[in-house]
């Protein structure tokens, strides 16, 4: 029973990809937004990256595949994640949990930056006047959501809205892990896209 259960899991996971893959507009805005994130690193820009739990953690990794290296050998990209622990704890002592994204911005995002905001549902609060912050300081933004987007629905410049394929319309197959997961791949395909644009001669 446990080991039926995995797998269709598994197959699960398995239909989630699937179903990115076969959305023609969801493939071609990674090309989009590399193009985006390229053009702020290419102008001295940075990328900044936020989300609340596992996707606070998938925007520390995304981040670090930019300032360290993912697959070529080549010079650091200027990204940070907020996942430091001082200004987390500190402002939402001061300031409430929702703010913790958004004072972040205000100290570090300036026009021509990228932010990269992720949450599996959309309505997360702090990542919502995240958004808000960038967008009035002249940012790009591209979101990573799922659960239909929620209110971050139609906000960004380019985003992405993981939901289950055809054959599971209706049913709610698609738990945080799952869009968790896809959401991942999202940002590994970004940073390869970047790598080529930058580095490759695409």
């Amino acid at each position: 029973m446990l080991l039926e259960r995995l797998r269709a899991d598994l197959h699960i996971a398995r239909r989630a990809l699937e179903a990115f893959i076969e959305r023609e507009a969801d493939v071609r805005r990674l090309s989009e937004a590399s193009a985006m994130i390229v053009e702020s690193l290419r102008a001295g820009g940075k990328v900044l990256a936020v989300g609340n739990g596992g996707s606070c953690a998938d925007a520390g990794h995304f981040c670090e595949e930019l300032t360290g290296r993912f697959r070529a050998e080549r010079p650091a990209l200027a990204a940070i994640a907020c996942t430091d622990a001082g200004h987390l704890t500190c402002t939402a002592n001061d300031y409430g949990y929702d703010a913790v994204f958004s004072r972040w911005i205000e100290a570090l995002g300036r026009s021509g930056d990228v932010l990269v905001a992720l949450s599996t549902s959309g309505n997360s609060t702090n990542i919502v006047r995240a958004v808000d912050a960038a967008s009035e300081r002249g940012m790009k933004v591209i979101t990573l959501l799922g659960k239909g987007g929620g209110r971050l629905r139609g906000r960004a410049d380019v985003e992405w809205v993981v939901e289950p394929g055809a054959s599971e319309r209706g049913v709610d197959v698609l738990q945080a892990d799952r869009i968790q997961e896809i959401h991942m791949i999202i940002l590994h395909s970004l940073v390869r896209a970047v790598e080529l644009r930058m580095f490759g001669g695409e």
